[in-house]
């Protein structure tokens, strides 16, 4: 399962109609979305398809159906784009997207809903606790154990998040994630290896494509280092062995179905250093498509460019009510 060659899809341009590119929004999340949206456009656009701009933060989403679009390719990162809200409104205009559908949407975008669905299921993710105030962040460490990971719930890219190592930090560490959510996570920290691994579906079967190593600077793969920075290395072919690559490949497909996603994801793992347990931190259902990006990192590996894989994703788009 470890290798997967993808064929660049046979699509007329012409078929896939008028496309709105959805992306900025409200979320703290905007300026990574108009660096994907606009990725995406362009390459879109540079692939005869006929593509405009379309920023939820400017526009009502109900221009859509008055300017005629086919079909949408949602960029949006965070809530009010990856959230199921802008899914749910799709579906009640009656315009397919791109991604997960309006339930998956929202749970995956829910870490403490995501964790509770992947436990039930029997897939591996760190211990947690969800807290609401800083004297129930400081009773997590204690059954935690340090170092401990404090984020909101329902945020991405590492906003808001923060790593204790002592009970004097969880004052600010609350702060910083209720700042952003009322519900924050507590996390047992995985000392080990943190990897990435996209799913992209492909002739109706959800599969994943190779995994993706992330060495970043004194372990800190935060906001900045993620999308600002060249000091992250990314490893790709992820130099994993063969048979942990594959493990790892099943449980992200696993993960996936779960949730009910379709379309494409990528799943955040840590892979423990003491004895190479994975376990799944989160998924993204709408992931980044900007020039520091893992799914077309990844897609490139397997055969697919940039241009050829936001032409797959937007072939791909669909509605919950018609299946």
């Amino acid at each position: 399962m470890s290798m997967i060659s993808l064929q660049p899809p046979r699509v007329d341009p012409a078929s896939l109609g008028k496309v709105a590119v959805l992306f900025g929004g409200t979320s703290a999340e905007r300026d990574v979305s108009i660096m994907s949206g606009s990725g995406v456009l362009k390459a879109l656009q540079s692939q005869g398809v006929n593509a405009f701009a379309f920023d939820p933060a400017e526009r009502p989403l109900q221009e859509l159906k008055a300017e005629g679009v086919d079909r949408c390719f949602i960029a949006l990162h965070g809530r009010g784009g990856e959230d199921g809200t802008v899914q749910g409104a799709l579906e009640l205009l009656k315009i397919p997207y791109t991604g997960s559908g309006v339930m998956a949407s929202s749970i995956a975008m829910d870490k403490i809903m995501t964790k509770r669905i992947w436990r039930f299921e029997g897939l591996p993710t760190p211990e947690w606790r969800m807290v609401s105030s800083a004297e129930e962040c400081a009773h997590a460490l204690t059954a935690l154990g340090a170092p401990m990971i404090v984020k909101p719930s329902r945020e991405g890219s590492s906003i808001g998040l923060t790593k204790v190592t002592d009970v004097s930090q969880c004052a600010a560490a609350y702060a910083a994630a209720a700042q952003h959510d009322p519900e924050v996570l507590c996390e047992q920290f995985i000392d080990g290896e943190e990897s990435t691994c996209p799913v992209l579906i492909v002739d109706g079967e959800a599969k994943a494509l190779p995994i993706i190593r992330i060495q970043a600077p004194d372990g800190n793969y935060d906001y900045q280092n993620k999308y600002f920075t060249d000091t992250v290395r990314y490893l790709c072919p992820s130099g994993l062995d063969a048979d942990e690559e594959a493990e790892i490949q099943r449980e992200v497909v696993r993960a996936f179905k779960t949730l009910g996603c379709r379309g494409w994801a990528r799943a955040d793992v840590m892979i423990r250093k003491s004895d190479r347990q994975p376990f799944l931190l989160e998924i993204n259902t709408s992931p980044g498509m900007t020039g520091h990006s893992l799914v077309p990192m990844s897609a490139k590996v397997a055969g697919l460019s940039y241009e050829q894989l936001c032409v797959h994703l937007l072939a791909s788009a669909s509605l919950d009510s018609v299946r």
